[in-house]
């Protein structure tokens, strides 16, 4: 069993951008994120944009996980339309191959959209692949339930929305 109160998050600088390419290339991150590269660009894009809180989160003081969030009403994706004024949007990864199971995932994620909760957002979502058994599994632990399933630039994918 994990310790909820173990994990911590802070801010992504570019300092972490090496950390990220690495976890970015482990196998299970490239099979769902895409190609590394690309995908350490647009991460660089972002810590420069500001739209998306980009976080670095720890457990027991070991960095393993990154999880950003965002305004839904940042970027145009039409299937966050219906959520209210001021929800988030979240994404994560688990990039310590040996920190991918154990409820980690579930854990944190829970523990980031409680505190989001607790800021007042109104409503927080994220949307998984529906091939990404591994992530859907752990976003119900964490108290996502599937809304409907949409499709995206890269795909198809399942709207959760987190239901404390």
């Amino acid at each position: 069993m994990v310790n909820a109160g173990a994990y911590d998050f802070r801010l992504a600088t570019a300092a972490d951008l090496p950390m990220l390419g690495a976890w970015l290339s482990e196998p299970e991150v490239r099979r769902w994120w895409g190609d590394p590269a690309h995908e350490l660009g647009l991460l660089r894009e972002d810590l420069d944009d500001g739209r998306a809180t980009m976080l670095i989160v720890s457990y027991e003081g070991r960095p393993f996980a990154f999880a950003q969030h965002y305004d839904v009403r940042a970027w145009p994706m039409p299937y966050f339309d219906h959520l209210p004024a001021g929800s988030r949007a979240v994404d994560v990864m688990i990039g310590e191959p040996t920190m991918m199971s154990g409820g980690h995932g579930s854990a944190f994620l829970r523990k980031l959209a409680l505190a989001l909760k607790g800021e007042g957002v109104p409503a927080v979502a994220i949307d998984p692949d529906p091939e990404n058994k591994r992530a859907v599994r752990a976003y119900e632990k964490a108290g996502f339930v599937i809304d409907k399933p949409i499709e995206t630039d890269e795909g198809p994918a399942l709207l959760m929305i987190f239901r404390d």
